[in-house]
């Protein structure tokens, strides 16, 4: 990666909010809702514009009928009610255009063609990736993308049943997953989603907290012990100040985190897969570990942290971008790191997301913020890019069969 390029990055990420826990604005997000909601509303109004033209030439021409045209208050009246009726006519071509228009629009929205979308992995894109995780059995790779959950099985993509949301916080765990987030287009689901939970891979969604409250960019959910860590950027009717706040009981009770000893800008959470009181935060500043709860902090590693995760078996995976952009495993009772070789980036990309199989720690999974996804079978001595710039892509559908094809 070019010094500059690096540079420019590095900028932008010391400088970004806590936001950047989602890697991707809010802002854009916002533009991305209001866009979809203004072909949405536009369609439908121009739609009812043009009825109201049809029903008023309608009206006015059968009220022509009945006038006496001999008598020169009748060719009068007439002759007002034929301007009418042009009237009627410029509104329904007009309108007319505009339905066509906002149409055209709506298809074209990714958001709003969402159930258009096939299931072949050609069609698979990613609008963003707001997370990353594998289920128990191995399986399966999930992918929050902005417009739903995308499905990585057997070397090729698929799009999730389920409604198209928009998970933001997004955590797998052993029967499921937790999420934050925004309701997707025809959801009578209220926005923003504060904590849910699913236990089917998002056919249902149950509420925990927080709903239609707050939406949680910062979240993280231990994958065996659901103790669930949010980063909470302003008061709300549970969490009394912003911070980091933690719950071992599915959201019951909320303890706000101390965070003594943490220096930097946030930007990455992961809970422990199994140590409730056990969480690691990445920082601008490095890496950060607290076994109580996030009272008190250690630091672990000094590079500055893009992507936080640990693995089901305990392992701390860190995307950094320090000179170059790495991704190390740390251990954390004998603090030894591992270096993993990993494709080179350009510009401003790094990584954001980061999962591990559960069943075959050798099968490592990272995302980017250019939403390139790379998958390892051999514990980072070869990676296949599943996914290019948000497309999803086929490849060998084993560990076994990537070596035959090399």
């Amino acid at each position: 990666m070019k010094q500059k390029g690096l540079l420019a990055f590095l900028m932008y990420f010391y400088l970004s909010p806590i936001g950047v826990l989602a890697h991707g604005s809010e802002e854009e997000h916002q533009q991305e809702v209001a866009s979809n909601t203004f072909a949405t509303y536009g369609f439908v109004i121009s739609a009812a514009i043009f009825l109201a033209g049809i029903i008023m030439i309608f009206v006015i021409r059968r009220r022509m009928k009945t006038l006496n045209v001999k008598k020169h208050e009748g060719r009068k009246q007439r002759d007002n009610l034929q301007k009418g009726v042009k009237i009627g006519q410029w509104i329904s071509i007009l309108s007319l255009v505009a339905v066509i228009s906002f149409g055209i629009l709506s298809f074209l929205n990714p958001i709003a063609n969402d159930e258009n979308s096939s299931i072949n992995d050609s069609s698979v894109e990613f609008m963003h990736v707001h997370g990353l995780g594998i289920t128990n059995d191995g399986e399966e790779i999930y992918v929050p993308a902005h417009d739903g959950l995308k499905v990585f099985q057997g070397g090729t993509w698929t799009n999730a049943t389920g409604d198209k949301h928009d998970y933001m916080g997004f955590s797998m765990v052993d029967n499921g997953f937790y999420s934050s987030g925004h309701p997707g287009t025809g959801s009578s689901m209220k926005n923003p989603f504060g904590v849910i939970r699913s236990n089917d891979m998002g056919e249902n969604l149950e509420i925990l907290d927080l709903y239609g409250e707050i939406d949680f960019h910062g979240m993280s959910v231990g994958y065996y012990s659901y103790a669930i860590y949010v980063y909470n950027p302003q008061a709300n009717s549970r969490m009394s100040e912003a911070g980091l706040h933690y719950s071992v009981d599915d959201t019951k009770t909320w303890v706000k985190a101390e965070l003594t000893g943490l220096s930097g800008k946030l930007s990455g959470i992961a809970a422990h897969p199994t140590e409730k009181k056990t969480v690691a935060l990445g920082t601008t500043e490095g890496a950060f570990v607290s076994y109580d709860g996030g009272e008190t902090v250690e630091q672990v590693s000094a590079a500055p942290v893009t992507g936080l995760a640990f693995s089901p078996q305990g392992d701390l995976f860190a995307g950094s971008a320090s000179g170059e952009i790495t991704l190390t495993k740390i251990n954390l009772e004998t603090k030894e790191e591992t270096s993993y070789e990993i494709p080179s980036f350009e510009k401003e990309n790094a990584i954001s997301y980061i999962a591990v199989n559960p069943q075959d720690e050798n099968e490592i999974t990272f995302a980017t913020f250019e939403k390139d996804i790379y998958l390892s079978f051999n514990n980072g001595e070869h990676w296949e890019k599943i996914a290019d710039n948000g497309t999803g892509k086929t490849i060998p559908s084993s560990a076994d069969e990537h070596e035959e094809s090399h």
